[in-house]
């Protein structure tokens, strides 16, 4: 199947300054789906060229027209003042939103290419005209997603879990307590309750864009960092609390942060509050007050680097086989499978 691909960030490590949390499963997914014979296609900015410099080897293929495909593959972007919904040439503009646009148009609405939109955000309103659009299947990173749309999980390359030694990962130096690494986004009810108490008793760390800050002056902020910088903290750090948007943890979707930190062997505390917690953390490792996470953090620093610590490493990682990256890539080929035989058009140019 010749699949085009919309989506607005990086598949190498980017630039420093940008949200874009894809960079951790979007490579894996897209050249899993390489190896198993379908042919794929870029249709927004080639971001790892212009931005970065990085011409990944000239591996992949981008088009910024429309060509011929079999099913269109969205990540879905939404209206974000002041950045991609103002003209085309205005100083920040990003042109994601309009190319997503023109997209839908040519492809979805007039050729009626079967196309999936996977709502990475949880952004795509529950009443959208796209969720009922016959050629239109959703999908979400949830374990019990909307009504009517499909689970895809951010994935987790096997080689990377099967590699993973609890035993190596509990004997590295961790000599800060506690870290985090993420943006601010619709989190500072999750960080006042979990993070901030904690931050105030021990060594820590905080990575990613945190812009009104004034309420936690104790807290050690350090502002975006590279992308090949957040394994090199989680490693040197014992635990970390998995801070979700409501949105998210109402729904059991749990971020790529849960294994960013687990193949680096960071610990993660999770909220109870979140749906499924118990597939993501073991008991161990759920908290459901600030004054837990200080105790679990205590407790932790007792058993760094024994067997106990290893175990518990072990046990975060036989839960990672839920986003396993051939597991989740069979997901996304079933609907696309079913995509593509529910009557949709063959092939064709788009004027």
């Amino acid at each position: 199947m010749k699949i085009g691909y919309s989506f607005w960030g990086f598949l190498g490590n980017g630039i420093t300054d940008t949200p874009d949390g894809g960079r951790s499963h979007r490579r894996p997914l897209i050249d899993a789906l390489l190896g198993r014979g379908h042919e794929i296609v870029f249709l927004q900015t080639d971001r790892d060229r212009l931005e970065a410099g990085d011409t990944l080897g000239d591996r992949y293929t981008f088009d910024s027209g429309t060509p011929d495909i079999d099913a269109l593959f969205l990540e879905w972007r939404w209206p974000i003042e002041g950045r991609n919904t103002t003209a085309c040439g205005t100083p920040g503009h990003t042109c994601d939103l309009h190319r997503q646009a023109e997209l839908l148009k040519r492809y979805t609405i007039r050729r009626r290419t079967p196309t999936v939109i996977w709502d990475k955000d949880r952004q795509l309103r529950e009443d959208s005209i796209w969720r009922s659009t016959p050629n239109v299947t959703v999908c979400e990173a949830a374990v019990a997603p909307t009504p009517g749309a499909h689970r895809v999980l951010f994935p987790i390359d096997d080689a990377l879990l099967d590699s993973a030694d609890p035993t190596a990962l509990a004997g590295e130096d961790r000599r800060t307590p506690l870290g985090y690494v993420g943006n601010q986004y619709d989190r500072d009810g999750a960080f006042d309750r979990f993070f901030a108490p904690a931050a105030a008793r021990f060594a820590h760390r905080v990575g990613g864009k945190w812009t009104h800050t004034e309420r936690w002056p104790h807290v050690r902020f350090l502002g975006r960092i590279p992308f090949a910088d957040v394994s090199r903290l989680y490693s040197s750090t014992l635990a970390t609390v998995l801070l979700l948007p409501e949105r998210y943890a109402a729904a059991g979707q749990m971020t790529q942060r849960i294994f960013e930190a687990v193949l680096a062997g960071c610990l993660p505390l999770a909220p109870a509050g979140i749906r499924y917690v118990e597939r993501f953390v073991p008991e161990d490792l759920v908290v459901r007050t600030g004054g837990q996470v200080i105790s679990r953090i205590t407790d932790f620093r007792k058993i760094a680097g024994r067997q106990q610590h290893a175990e518990l490493i072990s046990d975060c990682l036989s839960r990672l086989e839920l986003f396993r990256l051939s597991r989740q890539a069979d997901a996304l080929e079933s609907v696309l499978d079913r995509a593509a035989n529910a009557g949709a058009a063959p092939r064709q140019g788009v004027a």
